[in-house]
């Protein structure tokens, strides 16, 4: 197992969150439509999300676009437009070599021309009907305050894009501000240094905190102190909190949620999905990935340890799971007399 810096508890008393946990739309209801879609958004809000939470990068006349990533041919219909097909490039993104169309080639009048499609169709064929268009950040944010919901949004490679000329983390800045209901994250720490630099405070700052070695440091002791100094929570991968071994089965927890609610820290991990792909071995149910396992489960693992919140493909599954620990016991019933 990597070393983490936190100890392993297989057997961790469970503790209840200080507030009740936010339920966070990942890209939307992603499970039920596209990604970064009004559809999606929209009902993720019927689903009951506190927040709703788009990717956000930049075109090339600098407005904020929401997609996955800056690379366009898996989110839309990109690759089948030949009238683009010149601008099919390779270039390296955040230290990664990558291939395809890039938001900062288009326009955001070109960009509207695209259609946004189900980055998982093997997966999630059912998206497929439900296809839309790109939306900008804006949009987003007023969709959210038209429902009565916040927004948490994600800067894509903010200290890479700024070194293109695009500097994405001063657009956002400029365009929310430190508005309350609009919380921003990052896996890019000198980004959301930064970010915090430019808006005076960090009680809307979330530090995200992926898999793999190079975030390590991050949950340890001393990282998660660090983190404090410019962010108000971490969005760390479930699988920093529910352990897994090579075989995806669940092994045990950390104490990162401890660790982290010690160091001053919200936590909010990532992604909470109800496909057997994205399950733990012990929660599948069948041998489709794409077939529907056990995510309830998870979900309420996650909550039971003292989450702050769940991002989530599926905002019905984390709201009624919230529902059931925050249900009070009943009362036991007395014979009559």
């Amino acid at each position: 197992m990597r070393e983490t810096g936190l100890q392993t508890v297989p057997g961790t008393t469970l503790r209840a969150p200080r507030r009740p946990p936010v339920v966070i739309g990942h890209r939307g209801a992603a499970a039920h439509r596209p990604e970064h879609t009004r559809a999606g958004y929209e009902l993720a809000a019927d689903l009951g999300a506190d927040r709703i939470e788009p990717d956000v990068v930049v075109s090339r006349d600098g407005a904020l676009v929401v997609r996955h990533e800056n690379e366009l041919s898996l989110s839309t219909d990109v690759a089948a437009r030949p009238e683009f097909a010149d601008r099919r490039r390779t270039q390296e993104v955040a230290d990664e070599e990558c291939t395809g169309w890039f938001t900062e080639d288009f326009t955001l009048a070109e960009l509207r021309t695209l259609r946004a499609v189900e980055r998982w169709p093997h997966l999630r064929p059912g998206n497929t009907l439900f296809e839309g268009t790109v939306l900008t950040l804006g949009e987003v944010v007023e969709l959210a305050r038209a429902r009565g919901i916040g927004v948490q949004a994600e800067l894509k490679n903010p200290s890479w894009s700024s070194s293109i000329g695009l500097p994405l983390a001063e657009l956002v800045c400029a365009e929310v501000g430190a508005a309350p209901d609009v919380v921003l994250q990052s896996f890019d720490a000198a980004g959301m240094r930064e970010v915090r630099t430019r808006l005076g405070s960090a009680d809307t700052l979330v530090q995200l905190i992926g898999d793999e070695a190079h975030h390590d440091h991050q949950v340890t002791l001393v990282g998660l102190r660090e983190i404090s100094t410019y962010a108000a929570g971490i969005g760390p991968s479930k699988h920093r909190i529910l352990l897994r071994d090579e075989r995806a089965m669940m092994i045990g927890v950390s104490d990162l949620v401890a660790q982290a609610h010690r160091a001053g820290l919200t936590v909010a991990p990532f992604t909470v999905r109800a496909e057997n792909a994205f399950l733990p071995a012990h929660l599948r149910r069948g041998t489709d990935p794409a077939g529907l396992g056990e995510a309830g489960t998870e979900a309420r693992l996650l909550l039971a340890l003292g989450v702050d919140g769940l991002i989530t493909d599926n905002p019905e599954i984390a709201v009624r799971e919230r529902a059931a620990l925050a249900a009070p016991a009943l009362a036991p019933v007395r014979p009559r007399e």
